[in-house]
């Protein structure tokens, strides 16, 4: 029994049943065909690429926390929690096959994309496969033999392979009877077909195909009894003692080549595979039959989107897309327009551009004596970096702060650090056992009158410029005395590792960002309890954290109107009688990854609106360096409200309602209403009518 004097399973929804759910409405997105084809393709492709994190990440988490000296735990409510993963997993992946063969790749043909199978090819088409196996992927290939001398080879994580029954002996006279022929890495998944050797459209085929086409190719006078391709896919989270080791980028380092061979936690076969393979090899992974999936066509599903890249016919895509540029803004020097007014910048709508420019014109600017930053995820470009690291060529004081634990961007963060050190930056790895999530930008810049004065970045997503055309999320950029002043106290925080000042905007993780979040949802409890609306607003990715979820249910039953914009895993039960029935949850699922973080409180008509790079989980509260920072220009609170929450009140196309049995039904125009898009309406409303290439 809860604190609430009922069962935890009346309280709070399954957090991976819930994940599972967000990624069963992605797949609705592949479905529907008012989408452009290839949008639809790329939306299977991250339901591929989703399932992948969610085996390599939460699946593997789960599995090490009930492993005892090497074996499973075979406790009953930990059995029965992955016997439900594995069900709605494997419904998952076969809904997702069957919309690929049985929907998107004839609907592809018909438009003349041709994804061809070895039996579909022509004799030319053939030939000419035949030809590029014989000079682009054998000489690659390395087939081995398993004997005494020969064990099973290590498998790379994700990685393309297969295995191989043979009948007969092997040179030497013995009966080796299977072989393991990994694919080369460093070739393309989708291979272009010459369009002379195709009569309409454009013709491809996958490299797996042409291996299997051509694998006998690689066993002389031996029989090819069966093969099937197979993928493995690993725990991927990286085990660093960051209190026993002395230097964590080095360690790191160390640790990410093993990634690639972590524990086995799903394999995959094609669907023909013969039982015999399928178990030899998940007794070679210490895999149950339950880790087991047998897929009705490429085992790498997320690879596809090379196909996407191929193909030239615009109008498979979404229309083009660009933010609009404020011409005001690039006439002028950012620093005078900050001294007048704050800058809300809404992510893609408005261009990332304006940040990027910020940080080069204070890398340039002769009056521009330090600059600060954290860096989360960047990518493997950034023109933000190359400016960080002009900027300590030419003798600022550089810091940032590299989180090395960010999960898949570890090796770009590292190769970053380095030449920022190199460059002369002060680099420093956040507060050990602690992410440092916070996305923050500070340059500290002399004045005419020789006083020094603080401008500001603050942001809900990463500096990764390519993920801003993609993810919707705020950023504020602010020469407002205090809140500057606090993003540099939280700085002297990370690198100086000292105890932070109370701080009368910022709320800070792990310190006070939960407590905030509890007073404020109290707050509007209290005023409904005086017989005053209350009402809160929030939106993000994730709410799991019990904590903010009690906080949400006692509010409830004082009466405060509550709506929750969750995109992805959220664990509270909305409109349960005398516990929620205040509470309404959705999803949006559009052509942009709802991202950003925004907590709206009415506190008695003062309309308190804070942005954030936290989620309500407790990772983010608890075991991060997060800010939420509030925005006090009533403009710009006005903005988001209508820009950031009000339109996916709205939403009647790509809404779904989250119900207290945790399923989701997708929003429908009832009535007399109009369609509504949130996404369409901002792109309208906010974005350019230009090109994308613009």
């Amino acid at each position: 029994m809860t604190s609430l004097g009922l069962p935890r399973s009346a309280i709070y929804l399954d957090r991976e049943r819930s994940q599972i759910a967000f990624n069963w409405r992605v797949l609705a997105q592949a479905e529907d065909k008012s989408i452009p084809l290839l949008e639809r393709l790329k939306y299977l492709c991250i339901v591929g690429s989703n399932l992948d994190e969610f085996f390599e990440v939460r699946v593997a988490s789960l599995l090490a926390q009930n492993t005892i000296d090497g074996q499973l735990a075979q406790h009953a409510a930990f059995t029965s929690m992955m016997e439900r993963i594995d069900k709605e997993c494997h419904a998952l992946e076969t809904r997702q096959y069957e919309v690929l063969n049985q929907d998107i790749l004839p609907a592809l043909s018909r438009k003349g994309i041709h994804l061809l199978r070895h039996t579909e090819r022509t004799e030319a088409q053939r030939a000419w496969v035949k030809s590029y196996f014989d000079r682009e992927v054998r000489p690659l290939l390395t087939p081995i033999g398993l004997d005494p001398a020969h064990p099973f080879p290590q498998v790379v994580n994700k990685s393309l392979n297969f295995i191989v029954s043979l009948a007969g002996k092997d040179a030497f006279g013995r009966g080796t009877a299977i072989a393991i022929v990994k694919a080369p890495r460093v070739l393309p998944r989708v291979i272009k077909i010459p369009d002379e050797l195709t009569e309409k459209g454009q013709a491809f085929c996958l490299l797996s195909s042409v291996i299997h086409a051509h694998i006998g190719d690689l066993f002389n006078d031996r029989e090819v009894l069966a093969y099937s391709q197979f993928r493995v896919t690993r725990d991927s989270d990286l085990w660093v003692d960051e209190d026993e080791v002395k230097n964590l980028r080095q360690a790191l380092q160390g640790e990410l080549q093993g990634r690639q061979f972590g524990m086995a936690v799903r394999l995959e076969v094609a669907k023909n595979c013969p039982e015999s393979l399928s178990q030899f090899l998940l007794e070679q992974f210490s895999l149950s039959k339950d880790r087991l999936y047998a897929v009705d066509g490429p085992v790498n599903m997320v690879r596809l989107s090379e196909l996407i890249d191929h193909v030239n016919q615009a109008n498979l895509r979404f229309p083009a897309f660009s933010a609009k540029s404020d011409s005001k803004l690039a006439q002028k020097n950012i620093f005078d327009v900050l001294n007048k007014q704050d800058i809300l910048l809404h992510h893609p709508f408005q261009p990332f551009q304006t940040v990027i420019d910020f940080i080069r014109t204070a890398s340039l600017d002769p009056n521009v004596l330090a600059i600060k930053q954290t860096i989360y995820r960047t990518g493997m470009n950034s023109d933000l970096m190359e400016s960080l690291i002009t900027a300590a060529r030419m003798g600022k004081e550089v810091t940032v702060v590299v989180e090395l634990m960010a999960r898949f961007d570890e090796e770009a963060n590292i190769n970053w650090a380095d030449r920022l050190q190199r460059a002369g930056a002060q680099v420093v790895y956040g507060v050990v056992g602690l992410k440092t999530h916070a996305k923050l930008a500070l340059v500290i810049r002399r004045e005419e009158g020789g006083g020094l004065r603080h401008y500001a970045h603050l942001g809900t997503g990463n500096y990764h410029p390519s993920t801003t055309r993609f993810y919707t999320d705020f950023g504020l950029l602010t020469a407002h005395p205090k809140k500057a002043a606090e993003v540099n106290e939280v700085f002297i925080h990370l690198t100086g590792l000292t105890k932070p000042k109370k701080l009368e905007h910022l709320w800070l993780a792990p310190f006070f960002l939960q407590p905030k979040i509890i007073k404020a949802i109290r707050n509007e409890a209290r005023i409904a309890r005086e017989g005053r609306p209350g009402r809160i607003i929030a939106k993000m990715n994730a709410l799991v954290d019990e904590s903010v979820i009690r906080a949400l249910y006692a509010a409830s039953a004082d009466g405060v109107k509550i709506d929750l914009i969750v995109r992805g895993a959220c664990t509270l039960r909305p409109g349960v009688p005398g516990l929620s029935e205040n509470i309404t949850v959705r999803s949006i699922i559009g052509r942009f990854l709802e991202h950003s973080r925004i907590y709206y409180f009415r506190n008695d008509l003062q309309h308190d609106v804070y942005l954030a790079s936290a989620d309500w989980m407790s990772r983010n509260l608890f075991r991060r360096i997060e800010v939420a920072f509030p925005v006090l220009e009533k403009s710009l609170k006005k903005r988001i409200i209508s820009e950031g929450l009000d339109p996916y009140l709205k939403d009647n196309q790509n809404a779904w309602v989250l119900d207290s049995d945790g399923s989701y039904e997708r929003k429908k125009v009832r009535g007399k209403q109009k369609p509504f898009s949130a996404q369409q309406y901002l792109m309208q409303t906010l974005g350019s009518p230009e090109s994308e290439d613009n």
